[in-house]
């Protein structure tokens, strides 16, 4: 391994020994607050720290092995020599695994997620197949222990989505659903289709890290609010109470409805959470356009109208057209059988950044 990575390795290693002391202090145990900011660093340099440890042992079993191999035993030469390859070999697989490890970390991978999925061309097929995504997200949500609530919903004559907007709560969430933003095309018969033509149709999803209030400040006077009697899903008390809520970001234009709670707070406090991780995802969409000339692949960070995916009924097939993935079995992905393809867009995107570090 390069001697200038080495040298960086074990700063980092003494840093981790500096905070395992200074958290052993009494004054610090007795500080909330300081103790989990100290063990969250601590936490975070730990998993490099290991795999050094790792490297240097692997480095010195293979130093071992070398002096070994001067023996005049055949049998100890030979041992020397099965031991010598198998530290070569931890010592490549554990060099791999640091250079991934010293990646730069994205600070918002941590993060819960807002999601909007709206169907696209297709009219009501493109609805329904929102409709078949959002659902499919949740189940993935739920298969990871993650809490999905949804924040507004607009439904379609036929029970689809013409909009959706949700959030997934869970640690790591946005890790792993970033790697979806974009458009995703079905190919099916649809239900109203006499002749049993296959359609196409689209739907556009686009993952939002949930913003902080530090991250974005909004003022009032850049907003306006308007409240609304609730219709559609969640709007049983329509003729009742307005509740729902309309926010304009007047400087951006964009603007954020939220019906689906009973209560006006309610659905304003969810309606002022997407409007933050809007507006974080609009400074954050600027400086990804700044890097990706230098990027090959924006699998991490993909323009919303770019086709990603495309899952074909009539052959059982799943495409993701980012990296050229194929996989089958349409009804367990919507299921939210989604672990292999997500592992294997961030793969892609981890080599790509890792040809990037040269």
């Amino acid at each position: 391994m390069d001697d200038a990575i080495l040298t960086q390795l074990r700063r980092i290693r003494e840093r981790y020994r500096e905070l395992t002391a200074e958290m052993g202090q009494p004054e610090v145990a007795a500080d909330f607050e300081q103790m989990n900011k100290l063990a969250k660093e601590r936490a975070d340099i730990a998993e490099i720290v290991a795999l050094l440890d790792a490297y240097e042992a692997a480095e010195q079993a293979a130093a071992d092995a070398r002096e070994m191999l001067d023996e005049d035993d055949e049998e100890m030469r030979s041992l020397a020599q099965s031991e010598l390859e198998a530290a070569d070999t931890q010592i490549e697989s554990l060099t791999g695994k640091i250079r991934r490890a010293l990646l730069p970390k994205d600070p918002r991978d941590s993060r819960n997620v807002i999601m909007e999925i709206r169907g696209g061309a297709g009219g009501e097929e493109a609805a329904l197949f929102a409709a078949e995504l959002f659902r499919m997200y949740t189940r993935y949500a739920e298969r990871r222990r993650w809490q999905p609530e949804v924040l507004d919903v607009s439904e379609s004559e036929k029970g689809g989505f013409k909009e959706v907007v949700f959030e997934i709560r869970g640690d790591g969430a946005y890790s792993r659903l970033k790697y979806e933003s974009g458009v995703h095309r079905v190919q099916r018969v649809p239900e109203t289709e006499t002749q049993g033509r296959i359609h196409t149709s689209t739907a556009t999803v686009a993952v939002l890290p949930e913003a902080e209030e530090v991250d974005v400040d909004i003022e009032e006077k850049d907003l306006r609010v308007d409240i609304f009697h609730s219709s559609g899903a969640g709007g049983q008390n329509v003729n009742k109470v307005a509740t729902a809520v309309r926010l304009t970001h007047i400087p951006t234009g964009i603007v954020v409805v939220c019906q689906d709670e009973r209560s006006q707070m309610k659905n304003r406090v969810k309606a002022m959470t997407v409007m933050r991780s809007r507006l974080l995802d609009l400074e954050q969409s600027k400086q990804d356009a700044e890097l990706s000339q230098e990027r090959r692949l924006q699998v991490g960070h993909g323009d919303r109208s770019e086709k990603i995916r495309t899952y074909n009924f009539p052959q059982d097939r799943i495409t993701d057209h980012r990296i050229g993935l194929t996989v089958h079995n349409i009804p367990g992905r919507l299921d939210g059988d989604l672990d292999d393809i997500i592992d294997a867009v961030a793969t892609a995107d981890e080599a790509d950044r890792l040809e990037g570090l040269g």
